[in-house]
């Protein structure tokens, strides 16, 4: 699929990108990107040249997030206070002081003060994904760098030092070799798919790390010779020749590179994004803990150094840096340009203009107003809160003591800056003043100016560590251990179940399955003014026919005879564990309305002691949460009983679809598929019937009655006024006509091999299938295969009206709306009829999916899309999705109610269906993959005792022409408390509904405007538990709620998907096609699709069935000598380290050499070892829980389809302008701040 965003590389292929001049950046450029490969030079962040002052183009709202700044202490808090791992355990008593009291700034060796950046010593290992946050992980001590340069008296309060604090980033840093003041690059976090120990210990100072990460490999010396990673040969992986962006920036004048500069060649860490290495994202930061420096000075600074890593006056480049570590390279991002995005030296970082080192990654902003100044105590880096993570100030550098900070700095390693010390409550290291802002504290002087050349240049701030800010990985694992080895028992009510990422078993006592609902919040607000005031949406994601794991029991069937289901009198509730039977036996109380009805005589029974019927568990209807009913004629449209339905095959026939191999593909495919048609009886023969059409600009009809010797076709060329020229002879029964079927089969791609036709219709093609389906007064599907726009004069002709100009803008809206509304008008009469369509494109220019897909997503259908179709490629991803199309459980001609009790109704759906009132979600079409999401409001107050019920029910006729009601019932407590509210919310399900209603919402507005409230209303939803729940703490802490902590990782995931906000490479053909699928997405779907896994193959135990813990998606976790697998939803990549071990590569690819790799494979080759067995029937198990198949694509390190598997490092920056996972949170923190001041 187009990635929008190109993965991040500093430029992707050397040239600076335009977003930041000169500023190092802290957290990106300026670390080692913890990834494992160091860089050689800055891979992003290279010369402060790569960066230009301005915020990079097409930066989001975010992107001004202080690179990598982070609040300090990041702190989820459970229960209000109850501490949140995010890398610190309980409140981080070690963390800065409390604002309160002023502290020394000792970050520097005691006599040199610096209020400069600090040196920038690489920041402290991140660990890997899979271990807990724990304040170890991140060295939050070491030796301090010292820097001879002053710049400025080290902030005398407290305050001074939270402002600086919260201006660092949070991460320790390692001491450069180099020298003072030349830091190697931090890198914050080592790849967390390998641990490494740092070979020499020595050169860096003593962080505690988590072992099991490896070190940055910024903090390597970077004089110590450099180790191979992984098993690689010791010559440095990629030396780069130079740094990622050679050339002096504009910004940096020739002066001489400071050190700080040069010590760090690493690049950004890769996490985040070229751009956003050195994005001004300051102000962010600022806000976090601290006032923003007032300034932006830092890129008018003077010429930056130069930002060449020879410059490096501290000693050798860096590049020598990474063989330090032994353990597996960190991945640097370094500009393709470079010969590895990896270098075995931690790339230098960029400096600022002045030479500074970008501060927190951005540039930095003006100050909040109110923050200007010595930062309030308030404003401080946030406190030990256990839960929260403190933002980094803006002005510090990362790594400079805190005010909190530790006492003076360890003695320095020689040569080496030393760590700075790190807040020891906090996650990560602290960064220190920038300079070049403009004296954000008092004693800054030189902030703004350009220190003087000579000076050692300040350390790169520090970003926030990564590891210390809430970890996908660390909640899906956790989740696993706790819930994963019992049974889910439904009975109990507002339970929330395990996560989507868990396999686990449920049991039916009484609540739907989560695999047929789940819900945002498990706990309703009782009042509208309580839901209004949290902002938690509340809806269900409801999959009325999910398929379920073969040890959970499919859903009962009862058949009440022809008297049908027993039903509330009024509210036309289906009987259900909610309804109270009183009187004996005799009436029942409806649980929704309260109504009382009188039990029909053959459904009487006697009740028990306890006020239960005696056959309760023999009932499903009243002991289970999930079952089906058998309905009566009255059920039926017109009362009468359904024929069973048909599937009609409508093949393109034009230029194009013969050419590409399409038309062959299929007839041959429909040949063995027709005998897996769907059934319910697998011994039994379907009993669906088939018929075929064949089209270019004229429709072709074919008799395939099994009386004929051969097919007979019949041409209906006027397409403005479409009729099935035959009843007799067209749906056909498969088992009966299979003679003559085949026949057929076998002659269309001869007959139109030889086609020069190269217009096709679209509309007529739909209608034809309907009047079919009207004609046989049956519901079914149509498999339509399609391959251009269509511009044939008919009903339904389109233009083309790609404009990419128009994208950004407020008429951007209108390139997701139909062009006409015939397509509209036409899904009508297809849901009336019960005609669901499916449309296969095989493009290789713009369709107008926009256009094109409204049929299928008002009916039930899909839409799936193969841009530059090749038979030889694409033909397994094609003909597996066709088979299990076609195959798939479905119900036809379906209508869904919704039923709640009193005090919430439902009022909004979300899905690929039609509603012509405002109630009955109609579908013409209903398979086991389709969700219906529905949000409720209050009309009433809730009771905290009764708490509130909801009833799914669907009609539609199965595959054998039964008509039946599938039930599904959830009940879900009330809470007159917010801190209620907050402890059961499901977060993947949150932004499984964000992601529908912001893909909806981009038909009426501008998708910034759609992308600023998701911000605001996620700000809205943690600013409410922070003012509500949370203990009370100081403003500069960020506090999130415990079962919400990944809420800004992941909404920061939906803004920047190609949809929202598109790289310049993604059409709106794949726009509108993403923007439908995610609409019908069940959860675990969308949370793959957002949040892709990344699994590190090369740790794969070929004994064990378990699966290595995967990693988090950054570049920055990615080891130059590993392998690693990726799942989005949609894609497979297998990513392939330049250093990865010969025996790997043989076991996999059957060739030692990474050179001979073939990167055009798209399945692996079979070879007789474990390993390789192992390793596809990973891959085959992924495909199979997924509803599309997943093309395997194979990506070599550095080559050019690195950048399609980089833009899906979603905790990274991206070319489009996305902000990284630190920076989003920083300004996440921000906003959150601004709400509540």
């Amino acid at each position: 699929m187009n990635v929008n965003q190109q993965p991040h590389m500093a430029s992707p292929y050397g040239q600076p990108q335009p977003g930041y001049q000169g500023y190092p950046q802290s957290g990106y450029g300026g670390q080692q990107v913890p990834g494992g490969y160091p860089a050689q030079f800055a891979p992003y962040n290279g010369p402060a040249s790569a960066y230009q002052p301005g915020p990079p183009q097409g930066y989001s709202p975010y992107a001004s997030f202080p690179s990598k700044a982070l609040a300090a202490n990041l702190v989820s808090d459970l229960s209000s206070s109850s501490p949140l791992d995010l890398g610190v355990r309980g409140p981080p008593t070690s963390g800065a002081p409390p604002v309160s009291a002023a502290q020394a700034y000792s970050q520097f060796g005691q006599g040199e003060v610096q209020n400069g950046p600090p040196a920038m010593g690489p920041p402290p290992q991140r660990s890997p994904v899979s271990q807990p946050y724990s304040q170890g992980a991140m060295n939050l001590t070491g030796p301090q760098p010292q820097y001879n340069q002053q710049f400025g008296a080290p902030p005398t309060s407290m305050q001074q030092m939270t402002t600086q604090m919260a201006g660092m980033q949070v991460g320790s840093t390692v001491p450069s070799p180099a020298g003072p003041g030349y830091a190697p690059p931090t890198i914050s976090q080592a790849p967390v798919s390998a641990a490494y120990t740092p070979s020499d210990p020595s050169s860096y100072a003593p962080t505690p790390t988590v072992p099991s990460q490896p070190p940055p490999a910024e903090r390597v010396p970077q004089s110590t010779p450099s180790q191979p990673y992984y098993g690689a040969p010791a010559q440095q992986p990629f030396p780069t020749a130079a740094p990622p962006f050679s050339a002096p920036g504009p910004a940096q004048a020739p002066a001489p590179p400071l050190a700080s500069q040069q010590s760090f060649p690493q690049g950004p860490p890769p996490s985040q994004p070229p751009f956003s290495s050195a994005p001004p994202q300051a102000p962010p930061t600022a806000s976090y803990g601290g006032p923003l420096p007032p300034v932006q000075a830092p890129h008018p600074r003077a010429p930056p150094p130069t930002s060449q890593p020879s410059a490096f006056p501290g000693g050798p480049p860096p590049t020598s840096t990474p063989s330090q570590y032994p353990g597996p390279p960190m991945p640097q991002q370094s500009p393709v340009s470079q010969p590895s995005p990896f270098h075995s030296g931690p790339p230098p970082l960029p400096t600022t203009a002045g030479g500074f080192p970008p501060q927190g990654g951005a540039p930095p902003r003006p100050l909040h107003p109110g923050m200007q100044g010595p930062p309030l105590a308030s404003q401080g880096p946030l406190m030990s809160q256990a839960n929260h993570v403190a933002p980094p100030q803006p002005g510090m550098l990362p790594g400079q003591p805190t005010a909190g900070m530790a006492g003076p700095p360890p003695p320095q390693q020689p040569g080496m800056q030393g760590y700075p010390p790190q807040q020891n409550g906090a996650f990560g290291q602290v960064r220190g003043p920038q300079p070049g802002y403009a004296g954000q504290y008092p004693g800054q002087q030189n902030y703004g100016a350009a220190p003087p050349a000579q000076a050692p240049a300040p350390s790169a701030p520090k970003r926030l560590d990564p590891d210390s800010i809430p970890s996908p990985i660390q909640v899906i694992e956790d989740d696993k251990a706790n819930k994963g080895s019992e049974p889910f028992v439904t009975g109990v009510r507002g339970q929330a179940p395990p996560l989507v990422t868990t396999n686990f078993q449920v049991k039916d006592q009484g609540n739907a399955s989560p695999r047929f609902i789940r819900c945002t919040s498990y706990n309703m607000p009782c009042t509208s003014d309580m839901a209004k005031q949290s902002q938690v949406p509340l809806a269900a994601v409801i999959k009325p026919l999910a398929t379920l794991p073969p040890d959970e029991i499919p859903p009962y069937i009862v058949d009440h005879g022809e008297g049908g289901p027993i039903r509330c009198n009024r509210c036309k509730a289906y009987m259900c564990p909610y309804m109270q039977f009183i009187e004996g036996g005799r009436r029942f109380q409806c649980g929704f309305c309260s109504c009382v009805t009188e039990v029909p005589p053959h459904y009487f029974q006697h009740l028990d002691h306890t006020g239960k019927r005696v056959d309760c568990c023999d009932r499903p209807e009243l002991s289970m949460g999930s079952y089906e009913f058998m309905a009566t004629v009255d059920y039926c449209k017109n009362n009468k009983i359904p024929q069973p339905p048909a599937f009609i095959f409508l093949i393109d026939v034009s230029y194009n679809a013969v050419k590409n191999g399409m038309v062959r593909m299929v007839c041959q495919e429909l040949k063995t598929l027709l005998d897996y048609l769907p059934r319910e009886n697998p011994d039994v023969q379907s009993n669906i019937r088939v018929g075929f059409v064949t089209y270019n600009k004229v429709l072709h009809f074919y008799n395939v009655k099994a009386s004929l010797a051969q097919p007979q076709m019949m041409v209906v060329s006027d397409v403005a006024d479409m009729f099935v020229p035959l009843l007799d002879g067209f749906l056909v029964n498969v088992s009966e006509s299979r003679v003559v079927i085949e026949s057929l089969l076998d002659q269309i791609p001869d007959m139109f091999a030889d086609t020069r036709e190269t217009e096709t219709v679209f509309g007529p093609v739909i209608q034809a299938g309907l009047e079919a389906l009207k004609a046989a007064d049956c519901a079914g599907k149509l498999f339509v295969f399609h391959s251009s726009l269509p511009i044939a004069e008919a009903p339904g002709k389109l233009k083309n009206r790609e404009d990419k100009k128009l994208v950004g803008t407020d008429k951007e809206k209108s390139l997701f709306q139909p062009q006409i509304s015939f397509y509209a008008n036409l899904a009508k009469e297809c849901v009336t009829q019960g005609c669901c369509v499916d449309l296969f494109l095989f493009p290789n220019q713009y369709v107008d999916v926009a256009t094109l897909g409204v049929v299928p997503t008002s009916t039930g259908g899909s839409v799936y899309k193969y841009t530059y179709f090749q038979a030889q490629s694409d033909q397994e991803r094609f003909l597996n999705d066709l088979r299990k199309d076609v195959q798939k459980p479905m119900g036809f001609d379906a209508v869904m109610r919704v039923r709640t009790s009193t005090g919430i109704r439902a009022t909004d759906f979300f899905g690929s269906f039609y509603m012509s009132n405002t109630t009955d979600v109609e579908l013409a079409g209903l398979d086991c993959d389709k969700t219906v999401t529905v949000e409720f409001r209050h009309d009433d107050k809730l009771s905290e005792e009764t708490g509130a019920l909801m009833q799914c029910a669907v009609l539609y006729t199965s595959c054998t022409g039964q008509r039946r009601l599938r039930i599904h019932n959830m009940a879900v407590n009330c809470c007159a408390q917010l801190a209620d509210l907050y402890r059961n919310c499901e977060t993947d399900t949150i932004i499984n509904y964000f992601a529908k209603y912001a893909y909806r919402s981009i038909l009426n507005n501008p998708t910034k405007n759609v992308r600023d409230s998701l911000v605001n209303q996620c700000a809205q939803i943690l600013a409410c538990y922070r003012k509500n729940c949370a203990s009370p703490s100081s403003a500069g802490q960020l506090i999130l709620p415990e079962c919400m902590k990944l809420l800004p990782v992941y909404l920061n995931c939906v803004l920047k998907s190609d949809v929202l906000h598109p790289g310049a490479d993604v059409s709106l053909d794949d726009r509108a096609y993403l923007r439908q699928l995610v609409s019908a997405m069940d959860v675990t779907e969308s949370h793959v699709f957002f949040y892709p896994r990344l699994l590190p193959v090369h740790k794969l135990d070929v004994e064990s069935d378990a699966l290595p813990v995967a990693i988090r998606d950054s570049e920055e976790r990615l080891s130059k000598g590993g392998v690693y697998l990726l799942e989005t939803g949609l894609n497979l990549f297998l990513w392939v380290g330049a250093n990865a071990q010969q025996e790997l590569l043989q076991n996999i690819f059957g060739t030692p050499a990474f050179s001979q790799i073939d990167p055009s494979m798209t399945s692996l080759p079979v070879l007789e070892n474990p390993y390789s067995k192992r390793l596809r029937e990973i891959i085959e198990s992924f495909r199979m829980q997924r509803s599309r198949y997943m093309k395997l694509m194979v990506v070599k390190q550095e080559d050019k389809l690195e950048l399609i598997f980089k833009h899906f490092l979603v905790e990274d920056k991206n070319n489009s302008g996305g902000a990284s996972y630190v920076d989003f949170l920083c300004h996440m923190h921000k906003e959150i701040r601004q709400l509540l001041s």
